[in-house]
């Protein structure tokens, strides 16, 4: 390596954010970032006079992640406790010459300072909390101007109370909560109400590109990067977002190479097109949703753990529709008036369809909601909408024998009745009926999209769910 190499390593290593060791085949500590020192608790002299071994014994490393590469010869990730007490990440990758391993390059990074943002945010909304307690529900309404979500419950009022409060800053939000809970409407809300405004909300689907395509769309390409490249190239996803807010629903389904190179953009605050070599500086809000455990995608190593940190910073759970029915009316007007300005009348619901409303469970929430009023509005003979078996969001009835009567349809041949069998748990049991279901709904209509309407889920769901059975649609 030339002189000039050497320095320009030196000084990459010196002015990263992450902490690197830098260890020989048999643990002896060769180099230390200058800012290891403060995390580690030894001065950069005394570390890199030790090692590995001895590092851990005195609880320095607390384990060593190098100690794990040389019993494994493989890279390794996992949690330290520092001896200064920090929480740091650790990674560490193998350097092997003629089959030999020589070095071990391993980088912590610090992830005490994110805890102490996220006890802040949990001080935070426990002090709005007790705060809407104390304050009229005419107060707060009229503070959140929330026409446009709709929202009555208490719990989803102080949810949107404190996106409010974090909106003018720049921290990522990770959106909880079941499919159709409306994730998508407060994130662009919290747009909305974010100093980003003016910019541009980019809403992605991460379930519904396909993994070849998805390196091409989120970071764009140059003139001829690949067969079909069109001849000017185009931005990606991440680079329109520049200036504004980037939404990644369904982040969990994020294919795990991608997952890599938007954690580089997050800490780089920089990408590069597909057939490019010069990187583009990129300034965004990222905002996420999942329905999924995330940290039971990390456990199970389908998705990164330090990823999953920088996404963790302000999680914002949204109930679902059956755990604040206050908010059944509002959403169901606001679709109305939707549905009456798109086709030019005026509908009204009748009385009678207020009850199956309110006591209906919506396991699709309020896309579900959405997706039935559009279709009673649509078969609605006259401007009254009003209930009946074809049209009632419930339609579901108990079976004798404590059997499962689902979704009495048009005539009573098409109802399906199911017992839970001889050794059957409630799991096979539920598993075996939406098999059923989606089996019988696969003859019956034309596609997904379709099925997801019917269903009152998201067409990516759709797609899990008939890929998991083995099932496909029969093209009539």
């Amino acid at each position: 390596m030339s002189h000039i190499d050497s320095q320009v390593l030196k000084t990459i290593i010196d002015t990263a954010n992450d902490h690197f060791f830098i260890v020989d085949g048999q643990g002896s500590v060769i180099d230390v970032s200058p800012g290891a020192a403060a995390v580690y608790g030894l001065s950069r002299e005394e570390l890199c006079a030790s090692t590995v071994q001895q590092l851990e014994e005195r609880g320095i490393l607390k384990p060593s992640v190098s100690m794990e590469v040389m019993r494994t010869g493989q890279p390794a990730q996992l949690m330290q406790q520092t001896g200064t007490g920090r929480r740091v990440i650790a990674q560490a990758h193998p350097v092997f010459i003629d089959g030999q391993l020589v070095r071990i390059v391993s980088r912590s990074m610090d992830l005490t300072d994110l805890q102490f943002l996220q006890d802040e945010y949990a001080l935070l909304q426990q002090r709005f909390s007790e705060h809407l307690k104390r304050a009229s529900a005419a107060s707060i309404g009229d503070e959140l101007e929330l026409d446009s979500l709709q929202v009555r419950s208490g719990v989803m009022r102080e949810i949107a109370l404190l996106l409010k409060r974090v909106a003018p800053t720049d921290a990522t939000v990770l959106m909880l909560g079941e499919s159709g809970v409306g994730k998508t409407a407060f994130a662009r809300q919290l747009h909305a109400w974010s100093q980003r405004r003016e910019g541009p909300f980019i809403d992605v689907n991460c379930a519904a590109i396909p993994e070849s395509l998805f390196e091409s769309e989120m970071f764009g390409y140059q003139p001829g990067a690949f067969s079909g490249a069109t001849r000017q190239g185009k931005a990606g996803l991440l680079e329109q977002a520049d200036g504004g807010t980037l939404f990644l629903d369904e982040i969990g389904e994020l294919p795990l190479p991608m997952q890599t190179k938007l954690l580089k953009v997050i800490q780089d605050g920089s990408l590069t097109r597909l057939g490019d070599t010069r990187p583009r500086r990129v300034d965004f809000r990222l905002v996420v949703a999942t329905n999924q455990d995330l940290a039971s995608r990390v456990e199970e190593g389908s998705f990164r753990l330090d990823l999953y940190y920088r996404l963790n910073v302000i999680p914002v759970t949204l109930p679902p529709l059956r755990e604040r029915r206050e908010d059944i009316p509002g959403l169901a007007e606001l679709q109305l008036q939707r549905l009456n300005q798109r086709y030019g009348q005026h509908k009204i619901l009748h009385a009678s369809v207020w009850p199956e409303l309110m006591g209906h469970d919506w396991p699709g929430n309020v896309r579900e909601l959405e997706n039935w009023l559009e279709r009673a509005w649509l078969s609605a003979a006259d401007d009254v909408i009003a209930g009946n078996m074809q049209q009632s969001p419930s339609g579901f009835a108990k079976a004798p024998d404590d059997g499962i009567l689902l979704e009495n349809e048009r005539s009573p041949s098409h109802a399906v009745t199911h017992r839970l069998g001889d050794q059957e748990t409630l799991k096979q049991a539920m598993a075996r009926i939406e098999r059923e279901m989606l089996a019988r709904l696969c003859q019956q209509l034309p596609s997904t999209y379709a099925m997801a309407d019917r269903l009152g889920i998201s067409q990516p769901s759709v797609v899990r769910k008939l890929n998991k059975y083995g099932l496909r649609i029969s093209h009539h």
